[in-house]
């Protein structure tokens, strides 16, 4: 297919797809779907080889948010029966760390819901990054606490912590439809200052919200734009007690057209498998690791994931191979660009400037703050592709997470 070769041989230079061209492998057909996750599959090897990064996730502060993400069980008016608690103190946080090590995982992400730190939520995230990293060492710490205020980037750079994460989540022309509680720019902004920090960004999106091609096209192009070092592609969760409950519009075949639009616009860039992988891919989880060169390990901030060992059995399987600590994530002419933490750069890493995009957290696993009320997500609905709409529900691979941080049993890692 011309389409393909075109793509790979962008991909191999670092060159953006066209909008055409990323809309035409959205639009490709079953028939053809293999041929794409070949194609992307190239480009992924390029850059990252067979490595798979494991990521965990430590959520510090679960529920009460005072945002309205429509996509969030923690937001303003869930009625989602989701673990509440404050914030976790930092030898809590730090135990709840060591099982995702433990399991393989290379980068700890600490999350906490809200709308954006206080100066003192920050110096509780400072006391919790230095408690993991004086007792693990090598290990990467990303923080995801929502809207940053001046200073708070660079408070948490001394901290030690290496990355942030803040995800864009849906296209600016419908970001409304999802949020009222604060807008795309805020999100921007706060990238932005993590950048100027000298933090490693991380941005990515929520694909499954009732956005069109378009829409997907869009934020990725934004996401390039931006060049975070990290790009998290979540897959819708729909949890019973949020707007988006009934938001049931992914398959397999679409979710893996999706994570491979994202590696053709971002080749060089890690993307990484978020929340919702094992809902919507389900048994075509090891195909997008062919795509993906990074995933989440067990459990997401308020739903459960698949067991830890499983995920390590797929990768495996799979003919991958789990990143080790003293590996450099990004390829060689990004971190030389100046990326932080084995990250990735921001000048001629190919996936452009910095100029757009923005966490607080969701049960996804990618972060960001939360969306708009239920009477008002029929336009976004309206928005999808007939040929999107076909999954059916699968409540029964949704479980709400009641083991690790804020519990007293122990995580799945």
């Amino acid at each position: 297919m011309d389409l393909l070769n075109t793509l790979v041989d962008k991909g191999l230079r670092r060159e953006l797809p066209t909008r055409d061209e990323a809309l035409a492998v959205l639009a490709t057909s079953d028939d053809e779907l293999l041929d794409v996750v070949a194609a992307a599959g190239k480009v992924r090897r390029q850059w990252f080889g067979r490595r798979v990064k494991l990521n965990y996730l430590v959520n510090l502060k679960s529920g009460l948010c005072p945002e309205d993400c429509s996509y969030c069980s923690q937001r303003l008016g869930s009625k989602a029966g989701i673990l509440k608690y404050t914030w976790l103190k930092p030898d809590q946080a730090s135990e709840a760390a060591a099982a995702g090590l433990a399991g393989g995982a290379k980068r700890v992400c600490l999350v906490a819901s809200g709308r954006g730190p206080t100066d003192r939520d920050v110096d509780r995230v400072s006391d919790t990054i230095k408690a993991i990293k004086d007792q693990n060492e090598g290990v990467e710490v990303c923080a995801c606490l929502g809207l940053l205020s001046d200073g708070q980037a660079e408070r948490l750079r001394e901290a030690g912590a290496d990355a942030y994460n803040h995800n864009l989540n849906t296209s600016e022309s419908t970001y409304g439809d999802i949020t009222t509680t604060h807008t795309y720019a805020d999100r921007v902004d706060t990238v932005q200052k993590a950048h100027a920090a000298g933090l490693s960004a991380c941005s990515g999106l929520i694909a499954g919200m009732g956005e069109s091609d378009e829409d997907l096209v869009d934020v990725v192009y934004s996401l390039r734009a931006l060049d975070p070092d990290s790009v998290p592609v979540n897959f819708l969760i729909p949890v019973e007690g949020t707007p988006l409950a009934k938001e049931w519009n992914l398959t397999p075949q679409r979710c893996l057209r999706i994570l491979a639009m994202v590696r053709f616009v971002c080749p060089d860039v890690e993307v990484r498998i978020a929340g919702g992988r094992e809902v919507h891919l389900r048994t075509m989880q090891p195909l997008a690791l062919n795509l993906a060169n990074s995933i989440f390990l067990g459990d997401y901030l308020t739903t459960e994931g698949q067991a830890g060992q499983a995920d390590l059995d797929m990768i495996a399987d799979a003919g991958f191979e789990v990143e080790g600590t003293g590996q450099v994530t990004l390829p060689e002419h990004r971190v030389a660009a100046g990326g932080g933490a084995g990250c990735g750069s921001h000048a001629e890493a190919g996936c452009g400037s910095h100029a757009d995009a923005g966490c607080g957290s969701h049960e996804g696993g990618g972060c960001g703050p939360c969306g708009s009320p239920a009477d008002e997500q029929a336009p976004a609905a309206a928005r999808v592709p007939e040929t999107a709409r076909a999954s059916e529900a699968r409540t029964d691979l949704v479980a709400v997470r009641r083991r690790g941080a804020g519990t007293d049993l122990a995580p799945n890692a």
